[in-house]
């Protein structure tokens, strides 16, 4: 059964301190997630580029440095962060849509490893550095996720270079004497079935002869972590150790011993961070009791976006009897429910709540929606 990361007596205290709403991070079970996706991916040539754009947290940064790993970054901006809490530039690799030449041109400067996103890009990495080495992201026309707007891959993705254009790619990548050292296909994310991270990994084997001169193949994300009661950890040693047979066999084929990296970043985080909000308002209606929190979708619109699904605790009143309430925020929209008909210990103003697994994709997708201030960010341990 799930627990919360933090009781009420070390959660009030925070909030005393910090103020409420704040999210939570435990240090360790960021750990603990990292070391078991290190342990079971078993091929000795791996490598781990935490996909920061997950939770950008600075001493959650530090922490995955200290460990080991490298990461993955999506804007300038996480380059940056990146670069200010220690990552060397070989272990920051960067990845993104639609970007100005500029950016292009200030990473080459920076000597940041870069998957270009489209044959656009491949243009412009030419024309700024002739006879480089370059990485590529791939769209081999397959795409799995937990939801429509966490699919990477497919006919109906915006990423990567579609296959039907790898000749022009080679066609861009001979003018300018770039040779192919990598290649990245990332064909979602919360992917229930592990069966499909191997199916999109196949794909990339099939299409590698065409690219001679690899030193890596990146396979991305996509590792599962539950959410909803019904949902399962996923077998990371299972899935891992299949992962690694696979591509020991592919390299035995390639003939040589490439680089194997993932890009994982909820399996990470997702389980170590929680958004602690106080209860401000209780409603009732002829259909719902509405429990209203000083908190909003500006601080995890996770619900509103996905149709996510997050745990819930009352802190404050844990063996109360259980009453179906909808928890709601204080932004003034009807999509800001955290929860409908979710049955709680019965709720007062004044308690405070726990909503878990809100490690991954909350503090990183808040904004200032209704000019409402950001919550702080704790870690502990």
């Amino acid at each position: 059964m799930k627990k919360p990361i933090i009781q009420k007596k070390e959660a009030a205290s925070l909030i005393k301190r910090h103020g409420s709403p704040l999210y939570v991070y435990r240090k360790k079970i960021v750990q603990q997630r990292y070391n078991e996706l290190k342990g079971a991916i078993t091929y000795p040539k791996t490598r781990i580029f935490y996909a920061c754009k997950a939770n950008a947290n600075a001493e959650i940064l530090k922490l995955l440095l200290k460990l080991g790993s490298a990461i993955e970054c999506v804007s300038r901006g996480e380059v940056e962060r990146a670069l200010a809490v220690g990552f060397p530039k070989d272990r920051i690799s960067y990845t993104c849509s639609n970007i100005p030449k500029e950016e292009l041109a200030w990473l080459i400067k920076k000597g940041i490893s870069v998957h270009l996103d489209s044959l656009n890009q491949v243009e412009w990495w030419g024309q700024l550095k002739p006879g480089s080495e370059i990485s590529v992201r791939l769209n081999l026309g397959y795409g799995d996720g937990g939801h429509k707007y966490l699919i990477t891959g497919g006919d109906d993705s915006k990423f990567g270079i579609y296959h039907a254009d790898i000749p022009k790619l080679h066609r861009i990548a001979k003018k300018y004497n770039l040779r192919i050292k990598g290649i990245l296909q990332h064909i979602g994310t919360h992917i229930a079935d592990p069966n499909s991270l191997l199916r999109g990994m196949e794909l990339v084997f099939a299409i590698a002869k065409e690219f001679p001169e690899l030193q890596f193949v990146d396979f991305g994300g996509g590792f599962n972590t539950p959410y909803r009661p019904t949902e399962k950890q996923i077998d990371v040693k299972k899935i891992g150790g299949k992962m690694s047979g696979r591509f020991e066999k592919f390299c035995s084929i390639y003939g040589r011993q490439l680089e194997l990296r993932i890009e994982p970043g909820r399996f990470i985080v997702a389980d170590s961070g929680a958004l602690l909000g106080t209860v401000m308002d209780v409603k009732h209606t002829r259909k719902h009791i509405f429990v209203g929190i000083d908190s909003g979708f500006s601080h995890l619109i996770r619900p509103a976006l996905y149709g996510s699904y997050h745990h819930i605790f009352n802190l404050s009143n844990p063996s109360g009897a259980l009453q179906s309430v909808n928890v709601v925020g204080n932004i003034c929209e009807s999509a800001d429910v955290f929860a409908q008909e979710r049955k709680l210990p019965k709720v007062r103003i004044g308690d405070l709540l726990l909503i878990a697994d809100a490690g991954a994709y909350g503090y990183t997708m808040a904004s200032d929606y209704n000019v409402r201030a950001k919550p702080k960010e704790v870690v502990i341990d």
